[in-house]
């Protein structure tokens, strides 16, 4: 994304880098996981800016961290544990800088399910997230022999997902979803990394969040 502010804060294994996509009179503050990083997730990757993009549209300044060991950030991959502690420190910084705004947590693939377990912390320390994005999210096993405990989420968590995702198949996303009662948006024809759908998801979020659909392409 162009024009955003680099910066680097403390962290539970030292630096983490993160870019801040900033707004005029901010309204919400949204925080992002990108894609697994020991398979070339960046907080670059063309869903997470989209995600960052699209809520930016809805007034809220966004944050996205790279995860342990990608970028400027310190310390190894631990697969969703200490990448948990990671985004509250985030979390703990946003709030010393922007003060009480409503905050949003969104993320792609397994930052999705990082941040299902930051949601459940958050709610747990008695400061909800004031709502969850969720795409491609990473449930059950998925590509690369991995596996998934994915927890439950709030009720009004958006969850999209591709009915051709080849990485995390579809069913296992409804398996998760189905005990919760959460409704599913499936995209037709979208793999994984939403390839010529990434217009379809700043149009769900927008229509989640009810303002008008104002961008058909990215």
């Amino acid at each position: 994304m162009s024009r955003h502010e680099h910066v680097l804060i403390d962290g539970p294994a030292g630096r983490i880098e993160v870019f801040v996509d900033p707004q005029e009179n901010p309204r919400g503050i949204v925080l992002i996981g990108h894609p697994h990083p020991l398979f070339g997730g960046t907080a670059d990757n063309k869903v997470v800016t989209t995600l960052a993009r699209a809520f930016r549209d809805l007034g809220c300044i966004a944050l996205r961290p790279s995860f342990r060991g990608v970028g400027g950030s310190e310390g190894q991959h631990d697969d969703g544990g200490l990448e948990t502690e990671d985004l509250l420190a985030v979390h703990a910084w946003a709030r010393q800088r922007y003060g009480n705004l409503a905050f949003h947590l969104a993320g792609f693939s397994f930052g999705a399910y990082v941040v299902t377990r930051v949601a459940r912390r958050l709610a747990d320390a008695g400061d909800p997230a004031r709502r969850l994005v969720l795409v491609g999210t990473a449930a059950g096993h998925v590509e690369g022999a991995r596996a998934y405990e994915t927890g439950a989420v709030a009720a009004d968590t958006v969850v999209i997902h591709g009915s051709a995702d080849e990485t995390v198949p579809l069913q296992n996303v409804l398996a998760w979803a189905e005990p919760l009662e959460l409704p599913v948006v499936v995209v037709p024809g979208a793999d994984h990394f939403f390839h010529r759908r990434l217009h379809v998801i700043r149009g769900v979020i927008a229509r989640a969040f009810g303002q008008p659909e104002t961008v058909r392409s990215v």
